[in-house]
């Protein structure tokens, strides 16, 4: 997993600004998976601040450019990165598709829309990784499309080891522009989290299946 140390710590210090990114240790969130955790993402939420957008989008394709060369085509992954995708796409001057879950049950039936090649190096851009498990199907299934996939690019990370295990068996390269430990320096150092709360904070990215905030 690949990320830059400056660009990791502004860009939690935006995601913060706007609450794409929310931290409530004592009043911890329920995620749809049931897990309790003080932390929720919603990075569509920069797609209404065009200042920040602009940030992100600039940065996503200057990275994406350093990293893995200017591909034919940039993939947004179904439904979060889809805005953010097309931005990317739109600021290097390239094509873009996005890939849903799993193929539609009616019409063309596909899981890819838009134009695509085989043969053709694809970029895919997501907002968030939690276990990858998602992104990853948007992977196997541009590669099912003969398509070379170069690697992966997000917003933001939450840093489990399942997801650097699930990245890793499908040799997939993954940069994001800012990752957990990271936020967790902003926020304290920024005063949004104390450091007591640093504490709990931490604890739950260690185990977050396990965690509860008794």
């Amino acid at each position: 997993m690949i990320f830059n140390k400056h660009t990791a710590r502004k860009t939690a210090e935006v995601l913060l600004q706007v609450n794409a990114i929310k931290l409530s240790p004592k009043e911890p969130f329920t995620w749809a998976s049931g897990w309790k955790s003080p932390i929720y993402c919603d990075n569509r939420i920069v797609l209404s601040f065009p200042p920040i957008r602009n940030y992100i989008r600039e940065t996503m394709a200057k990275q994406i450019e350093k990293q893995y060369g200017k591909p034919d085509v940039i993939a947004g992954v179904a439904t979060g990165a889809i805005g953010i995708g097309m931005l990317v796409a739109e600021y290097m001057g390239l094509p873009f598709i996005y890939v849903r879950p799993d193929a539609k049950g009616h019409g063309r039936k596909n899981q890819i829309e838009g134009f695509l090649e085989s043969g053709q190096n694809v970029v895919v851009v997501e907002d968030l990784i939690s276990t990858g498990n998602s992104s990853l199907n948007a992977v196997r299934a541009l590669k099912q499309a003969g398509v070379n996939v170069k690697g992966m690019i997000a917003i933001f990370t939450y840093g489990f080891d399942v997801a650097a295990k699930n990245f890793a068996e499908e040799n997939i390269l993954l940069q994001t522009l800012s990752n957990y430990d990271s936020l967790l320096e902003q926020a304290l150092d920024t005063n949004y989290i104390s450091e007591k709360e640093l504490q709990t904070l931490s604890e739950w990215n260690t185990n977050p299946s396990e965690w509860n905030a008794n």
